[in-house]
């Protein structure tokens, strides 16, 4: 293939940063999703302590398992965060491993 033969890439865009806006996301019935705010930083809270069990309870299932940040809407730092203070609580003590059904 030949160099000259190939298009110059430009960007098309009237106003001139080059990136085009984007558009909300609709789900295939039509809704408009919205973004997932972190509610740990939107707190503002320093850390997550392994002996709050109210607020560990909200991230874990009936069955004792630990929501996926996808659902939850947290950031990747919190979820960590989240994650190692529920594995403390649950050596601890505090909370379950499995929950009795």
């Amino acid at each position: 293939m030949d160099s000259n033969s190939r298009k110059p890439k430009t960007r098309s865009n009237s106003t001139g940063s080059g990136f085009k806006k984007r558009e909300p996301r609709h789900s295939s019935a039509g809704r408009v999703f919205r973004k997932k705010v972190c509610r740990l930083c939107s707190e503002r809270l320093d850390g997550i302590d392994y002996k709050d069990r109210d607020r560990l309870v909200r991230y874990l299932t009936e069955k004792g398992k630990i929501i996926p940040r996808r659902t939850t809407g947290n950031c990747a730092k919190c979820q960590r965060v989240l994650v190692r203070a529920i594995k403390r609580a649950r050596h601890a003590g505090v909370l379950a491993f499995q929950v009795e059904i």
